[in-house]
């Protein structure tokens, strides 16, 4: 039992351009430009499927999506269900100085119709698999002609009494709505911004995250994995805290949080289903730390993974290098 099947909500197609300056207010040019098929689960799955676990994507499939991920060579990896809609444009503007410019349109609220069809398709997956994970990932959108969201939750809960580990990242009210009932969470992914926001505390020092995430934990959520960017990534559970860093020359930071979410799954997940939270947490830093350093949103490689440092008990003083604020 080590399947692993990521559902994406609000899956996205991620335009990608590539430039030498970028000025505000003026005309640029893009010196090349990427298209891909993306969104955080899809993200994340990709990612799993270059390591020997089964993995697959459930998500809302247009024509122009299928189309890419077959040019990408991962439309295998999917478990689409056909949507005739449109699916949202994220943009990307990268300039020669590593600084990274994103524009995410709000997701496509989704029909009751292709939620439950996505629904299905999920726990078909975690079937065929027999899967240890389930990973909830990304936006969630609101169902087409309400302003209520999709009722993810609902399917959090079926997932976990069904013995399923499952793993979420998301934000906002979203997570805001998660945290109000951890019990049938195994592992909620914030970055440092997510938590201070849910949890309504300033993030100055490694004790600062610990400390909130420990609130997290305590609150009923097995992990609590914290994406830290240049501070590392970070995890609070039974195993106590473990902090683990890589070098990385940053070229891109977009889909750095998916590979290192990726790599905490591949990392931790034993051959008997168990969790190895230490192994997990070293994994996550080295991928996140590879996503930065290349100019796509979607790993292709983990070849060049660069190895990453592991603490127990990280000294708690220790600054972060990148503080949040509620």
């Amino acid at each position: 039992m080590t399947g692993i099947v990521t559902l994406t909500p609000a899956p996205a197609i991620d335009l990608t351009y590539h430039l030498g300056h970028l000025a505000l207010g003026e005309v640029n040019r893009a010196v090349t430009v990427h298209t891909e098929l993306s969104g955080k689960g899809v993200n994340v799955a990709r990612a799993v499927a270059l390591s020997t676990l089964p993995v697959s994507a459930v998500l809302a499939l247009g024509a122009q999506g299928a189309a890419l991920a077959r040019e990408g060579g991962f439309g295998d990896l999917l478990a689409g269900v056909a949507d005739e809609g449109r699916t949202r444009i994220n943009t990307t503007l990268l300039d020669a100085s590593g600084s990274t410019t994103k524009v995410n349109e709000s997701p496509v609220p989704v029909s009751d119709t292709l939620w439950q069809a996505l629904v299905e398709r999920a726990e078909a997956e975690l079937e065929r698999l027999d899967a240890t994970w389930l990973v909830v990932s990304g936006s969630i959108p609101a169902l087409a002609g309400s302003e209520r969201p999709v009722p993810f939750l609902d399917l959090v809960r079926r997932a976990s009494d069904r013995g399923v580990r499952v793993a979420v990242d998301t934000a906002g009210a979203a997570l805001a709505a998660l945290a109000a009932d951890l019990a049938p969470v195994s592992l909620i992914k914030p970055n440092t911004h997510e938590l201070a926001e849910l949890t309504g505390t300033a993030l100055d020092t490694v004790g600062d995250v610990v400390a909130a995430a420990r609130q997290l934990h305590e609150a009923g959520c097995d992990i609590v994995y914290v994406s830290m960017g240049a501070d590392g990534a970070l995890a609070v559970s039974a195993a106590g805290v473990q902090l683990a860093r890589a070098s990385a020359r940053v070229v891109n930071t977009a889909g750095a949080g998916d590979a290192s979410l990726a790599g905490f799954l591949v990392g931790s997940t034993r051959a008997d289903g168990s969790v190895d939270v230490a192994a997990g947490v070293q994994r996550a830093a080295s991928w996140g730390a590879l996503a930065v350093m290349q100019p796509t949103t979607l790993l292709s490689s983990i070849d060049e993974a660069p190895d990453a440092r592991l603490e127990h008990d990280p000294d708690p003083a220790t600054p972060l290098s990148e503080p949040a604020r509620p």
